[in-house]
């Protein structure tokens, strides 16, 4: 990955988060840690 599309996706990620922080109030980064901590726990029974 070259230090270009390292930046534009840093810069992508930061983008939505203040939107999502603006839009919502930080309800989609809540939902998605909290899907994130199913698909964790789902892992680790089949593990």
């Amino acid at each position: 990955m070259t230090d270009r599309i390292a930046l534009w996706l840093f810069v992508l990620i930061v983008l939505a988060l203040g939107l999502d922080y603006w839009l919502q109030d930080w309800d989609g980064l809540i939902f998605v840690g909290a899907k994130l901590g199913e698909l964790i726990e789902w892992m680790a029974f089949w593990r």
